[in-house]
Order: structure tokens, then C-alpha cells, then sequence
């Protein structure tokens, strides 16, 4: 990757109040409308690519583990399909018997005597989730500052739990995070009715501390003073190898990267969205919103409902195309991610981001490859058994169990299913 330097640094000393200097600039500065091409980046489509089916296999492991027999039948698991990511032509037993080595397949006699296919978790698979389990514990106060400073980008400190539930695995949350997470910080969040009558989460308490961003905050070391006093501060830029500005885009470029810089945390109400400035905003707010995310990426999709919580202009993602040298986006996978470039040495994300969850996500992805690789050889088709158990029922449950020492109460759907259900999973 060719790393630009059209940028300058600034401390984070009078940073917030000088920047309410950039309010003068709205009517000198217009939006340009510079279009800059998109160039594939192979590097940082690796960083998707190896993803590819880790959240849906981690989220069913989640699920499976956390049952009282650590097993499940697939109508179970189906009624969590909408969280899984998965393709809709895909069927969830295909997904799970591609990865032999993490999910095991028995069967269960339905209450119509129908044989169901049923899924556990492999010994290493088990033990990997043990792991996981005890890294969520340790850095529940991790977890908890990326979720308020979340919360403290928005306009009314309030989401819809929709809106979480997409980025729920970008920020490391539990899957049951409504059940087990919140309902730990009583002091900080509610459960709150929303005016369109869905269910959200309001943080309750503003913390200053907090309300620092993340380019403010590294640049302090390298503050300049003539910044300092007009309250600039410009993004670092990096352009994927061959990538060509054009002199109009790249002069541009550099004007905008000298307009003063508004913090994503303060209200900014009475900016001109038709203007440079206001862009920058939007840049910053998403340059924050994805350092706030443990792998410096999100699905584009995740953040169409950002709109009015974040206060953003119409058309807002346009800003993705319109700074390539700040964001990249992926097409692989049948989707859009958005990953911010300088978070990252070619495709691997540099040390100072790596938190420990990712290991361990890691780990899960070297398994889910090498039971793809080994079903591929045939070498589980001679050792494949299958149990039959008499009685499903026993794998259903509404209630709160434990595992590995953190509490985990997943709600799992009790309805009948009939052999005379046509539904295929």
C-alpha cells in the first residue's frame, strides 16, 4: 500500500472548543464533486475473505454450547438464521456438516416420530469456547467503553436493539448481551420504547473522558502549534499501490484535509451539510465508529439505520467512494465491508488494534479450513455416526444456565415441529 502523507497533527489541549472554529467555514468551503476511482485492494480483500462464515459458525457455537445438553435440533438453531449472515438459498444443515471438524450431527425423533438432524460441538471446539468465554469476562470494561462511546455518537444516547444486534460482533459483544451484558450496568443503560414502537437501549450518563476520538487522541503527541490555535486536524491517508489522483482531486484533497476538524461527540446541529466541512464531520464520525469496532471494519449494511441516531445528511455513505485513501470497501463475500486503511499493514491489522478476542476468532477460522479441507479428502465419511435419541424435547429449555463461568441465558423457541412440516433447513 503507497501511504500519503497530506495530513498535520494537533494535541487534544482546547481541541474540542477550537473546533467549533471550523463553523466559520461553511459558507467559504462548498462541496466539490470530485468522483475518485475505485481500485481493487487484494490485500485488504483478504482481511474479508478469511472471515467468510466465521460469524455465523461462532454464533452457532455460542448457541450449541450454551444448551443444557450442549446439543440442539436444527429447528432450534433455525430460529436463529436471521442473526447468521448466511446466504438465503443456503440451508443451515448444509452450512453446519461443511465444518466436521467444529459441529458433530446426531439425530432426534421428533414428537411425530421424524427423524431430525441434531448438532453438538466437537472436544476441541468446546474447549476453544471455554477460551473465548473467559476473555469475555476479562474485558467486560473493554467492551463496555466501546459500547458507551457508541452510544455517546448518537443524538439522544438511544439505539434500537436492531441496530446493536448488526453490530453486536464488530464490538465483541456477547450474542446474549441483552440478558447478560446490560442488565450488569444498571447505572449506565435502560431499556427504553422507541416513538416507532421498537425496542432500544439509552445510555444514561455522559463521561468527558470518553468523548475524546481516537485521531484526537493519537495525535496529541505530535501536536504543532499554528494547528493547535486554528483547531485542524487531517486524516491520515493511504492509497492502494498504483492507485492516480488527478491534480484537481489531489489539490481538493489537500484543502480538505486543512478544514478545521469537528469532533464526532459534540453536537453539530447548526453545520451546513452542503459543505466540506460537514463532510468532514461525517468522515470523523465514521473514522471513529469503525476504531471503536475490534477488527476496524463493518459491513456496509450495519450502518444504513445510523442515519438519524448519528445525525448524518442524507447519502451520507457516499462518503466511503469520495475518501478511498481513508476507507476501502470490499465487494468479496456478496457484500460491501468498509475498512479503515490505517488500521492495517497490508492485510494484516497492526499490533497496537489486535485484541485478544481475535485470537481466538482466529482459531475458530483455522478450524473451520481445516474441517472444510479434511471433508473435502472424504476423510469423515467412513467415521461419521449417527445417534438416534428417543426424546427431543429434552434439548429445549427457556431457562438461565451456565458455562465456562459466565452466565448465559439464550431463549430458545418451543414450538411444535410437526413431521408434517415441509420447511427443509
Amino acid at each position: 500500500m503507497t501511504r500519503w502523507f497530506l495530513f498535520t497533527k494537533v494535541g487534544t489541549s482546547d481541541f474540542l472548543c477550537k473546533s467549533q472554529s471550523g463553523y466559520s467555514y461553511q459558507q467559504k468551503f462548498s462541496l466539490v464533486n470530485v468522483k475518485l476511482k475505485w481500485v481493487k485492494d487484494g490485500t485488504l480483500d483478504a482481511v474479508v475473505t478469511v472471515d467468510k462464515d466465521l460469524k455465523a459458525a461462532c454464533t452457532l457455537v455460542t448457541l450449541i454450547s450454551s444448551a443444557p445438553q450442549r446439543k440442539l435440533p436444527i429447528y432450534h438453531l433455525a430460529c436463529h438464521r436471521g442473526q447468521l449472515g448466511l446466504p438465503v438459498d443456503l440451508k443451515l444443515s448444509t452450512f453446519l456438516r461443511r465444518y466436521p471438524s467444529i459441529f458433530l450431527e446426531s439425530h432426534v425423533l421428533d414428537t411425530g416420530g421424524t427423524r431430525v438432524p441434531c448438532f453438538s460441538l466437537t472436544r476441541e471446539a468446546l474447549e476453544l469456547r471455554e477460551e473465548e468465554l473467559h476473555i469475555l469476562e476479562q474485558n467486560q470494561s473493554d467492551f463496555l467503553t466501546r459500547l458507551r462511546k457508541l452510544f455517546m455518537l448518537t443524538r439522544n444516547w438511544t439505539l434500537p436493539l436492531q441496530t446493536i444486534d448488526q453490530l453486536r460482533w464488530d464490538f465483541g459483544l456477547p450474542y446474549d448481551y441483552r440478558r447478560t451484558f446490560i442488565p450488569r450496568h444498571p447505572d449506565l443503560f435502560s431499556f427504553v420504547h422507541l416513538p416507532d414502537k421498537r425496542d432500544g437501549l439509552k445510555h444514561k450518563i455522559w463521561d468527558d473522558d470518553l468523548a475524546v476520538s481516537e485521531l484526537v487522541r493519537n495525535s496529541a503527541p505530535q501536536q504543532q502549534e499554528e494547528d493547535l490555535k486554528s483547531g485542524c486536524l487531517a486524516f491520515p491517508i493511504g492509497f492502494t499501490r498504483g492507485f492516480g489522483l488527478k491534480r484537481k482531486c489531489m489539490e481538493w484533497l489537500k484543502e480538505w484535509q486543512k478544514l478545521p476538524y469537528t469532533s464526532p461527540y459534540i453536537n453539530t446541529s447548526h453545520l451546513d451539510p452542503r459543505t466540506d466541512v460537514s463532510e468532514k464531520r461525517v468522515v470523523g464520525v465514521f473514522h471513529e465508529l469503525l476504531h471503536l469496532t475490534l477488527q476496524k471494519k463493518t459491513e456496509r449494511r450495519n450502518v444504513s439505520n445510523l442515519r438519524k441516531p448519528l445525525a448524518l445528511p442524507q447519502k451520507f455513505t457516499r462518503a466511503f467512494e469520495r475518501h478511498p485513501g481513508i476507507f476501502y470497501i470490499s465487494k468479496k463475500c456478496d457484500t460491501q465491508t468498509v475498512i479503515l486503511r490505517e488500521a492495517y499493514d497490508g492485510g494484516q491489522l497492526l499490533h497496537r488494534h489486535r485484541h485478544p478476542l481475535l485470537e481466538i476468532r482466529e482459531k475458530f477460522a483455522a478450524m473451520l479450513r481445516e474441517g472444510l479441507l479434511d471433508r473435502s479428502k472424504g476423510l469423515y465419511k467412513k467415521s461419521r455416526r449417527v445417534v438416534v435419541e428417543e426424546d427431543s424435547s429434552k434439548y429445549v429449555s427457556d431457562g438461565e444456565f451456565s458455562c465456562g463461568g459466565l452466565s448465559s441465558e439464550l431463549e430458545f423457541d418451543t414450538h411444535e415441529y410437526s413431521s408434517k412440516n415441509n420447511q427443509s433447513y
